[in-house]
């Protein structure tokens, strides 16, 4: 049976609404402050946006960010994979304790073949910035990390 126009129609709909919905999720976003100094942060939040995190970008605004979050706190693992500006990685606790940090990591094009960095102890959130800004701030392990959404 062929659906009619109206079904059709309304199946195009319910489609867009979904797809403006991710879209959605995606951009939002929050503001965080370390050391004094504010941050807009992209939520990486689903596996869909964790596994893409800031891949493909040429450049990031200074005062701009990635926001990881993850439901559980463990040893996080991150990689550059088709990352093509350098960050630095700031990895913090349940309670948004900067436990570790990898500065200035540089982009990776080798694919599956890029190395891995990952955090020295459990993490929940991960920060992604440019590189050089966690030096520039001062930033050292135990430092707070807040989050306005």
């Amino acid at each position: 049976m062929i659906p009619s126009n109206r079904v059709r129609c309304a199946l195009l709909l319910l489609s867009c609404a979904n797809l403006l919905t991710a879209c959605s999720a995606l951009a939002s976003g929050a503001t965080v402050e370390l050391n004094g100094k504010r941050f807009e942060v992209e939520i990486a939040a689903d596996p869909e946006s964790q596994t893409r995190g800031l891949m493909f970008r040429d450049s990031m605004a200074p005062d701009h960010g990635m926001l990881f979050t993850f439901d559980e706190t463990q040893v996080r693992t991150f990689w550059m994979k088709n990352t093509r500006i350098p960050l630095d990685i700031l990895y913090f606790d349940d309670h948004y304790k900067l436990v570790s940090m990898q500065q200035r990591v540089p982009p990776c094009s080798l694919g599956d073949r890029c190395p891995v960095y990952p955090s020295t102890g459990p993490a929940r959130y991960v920060l992604e910035l440019n590189a050089g800004t966690a030096e520039k701030l001062g930033t050292k392990a135990g430092d707070t990390l807040t989050v306005t959404r």
